[in-house]
């Protein structure tokens, strides 16, 4: 472990940023080269869509991670920007490929597709922690508080999860794949806080 982590020190937060990228870059070639498919619109949503819940994924998993012994805290600024940058993305392909800025089939949509609200609430949910992912308002919030704000991102990734699986609605292992997980990583992030508890240890 501490080889590994020695190579995870020697790896530029910048590197990261540079290979998250690649995806959406991939996208783009694929979306300029007709290499999505009969529907590119609905491949370029998904595949956003994807890709945001898989960052989500990633960065849950560091704290756990780093119990166990492989330390990359250092990356987790850059990966949970990356996720809000594909989440985003994901929105914005539906509101101007999908929909074409049709604001009233919009809000028809989410009337009657209760998993769009959802997906936006998660979405809604990562904004401030955007914001604030930066030394700038940690030292004007308070680490406490700045903690604190940071948990919406349990809000986001169990709606994006949420999202995903009732968007496919014929309950396929992927998204159920991707919510277990989630839900793993939480448990194990939330257990060690239950059980220095006050309550746990009456």
């Amino acid at each position: 472990m501490d080889r590994l982590n020695a190579i995870a020190r020697r790896v530029p937060v910048n590197a990261v940023y540079a290979a998250g990228i690649v995806p959406f870059l991939w996208i783009v070639w694929l979306t300029v080269s007709d290499g999505l498919g009969p529907d590119p619109v609905k491949a370029i949503e998904l595949r956003l869509g994807e890709l945001g819940l898989q960052f989500l994924v990633a960065g849950l998993a560091i704290t756990p991670l780093r119990r166990a012994g492989f330390n990359l805290i250092r990356f987790r600024r850059a990966i949970g920007l990356l996720a809000f940058f594909y989440v985003g993305m994901h929105l914005a392909a539906w509101v101007v490929l999908d929909m074409g800025l049709r604001w009233s089939e919009m809000a028809a949509d989410l009337v009657k597709r209760w998993y769009i609200i959802i997906g936006m609430a998660g979405f809604a949910a990562m904004v401030p922690l955007a914001i604030t992912s930066n030394n700038a308002s940690i030292r004007r919030l308070g680490a406490a508080a700045w903690t604190r704000l940071h948990r919406l991102t349990y809000v986001a990734a169990l709606a994006g999860a949420a999202h995903y699986v009732m968007l496919v609605k014929a309950w396929p292992v992927e998204p159920l794949l991707y919510l277990a997980a989630i839900l793993l990583l939480l448990a194990v992030r939330l257990w060690p806080a239950r059980a220095r508890s006050p309550a746990r240890t009456a």
